[in-house]
């Protein structure tokens, strides 16, 4: 089950550093209005997604 929430949580980076990419490559209106947005959640994601890594190695580490 932790291996799955983990794995959840890199596609989602992942997914969102697509995305933003995408709006940068496309350029226009499309990167003004989305390419910052992008950008925060991105580092949202990213934030989130070690913290679950970090919970889920504590959790799985002998103590």
């Amino acid at each position: 089950m932790a291996k799955v929430i983990v794995f959840i949580a890199i596609v989602v980076v992942a997914l969102i550093l697509s995305a933003g990419l995408y709006t940068l490559w496309v350029g226009g209106d499309t990167a003004k209005s989305w390419s910052n947005r992008l950008m925060r959640w991105r580092v949202l994601a990213q934030f989130i997604a070690i913290i679950i890594i970090m919970i889920v190695l504590y959790a799985t580490s002998p103590h």
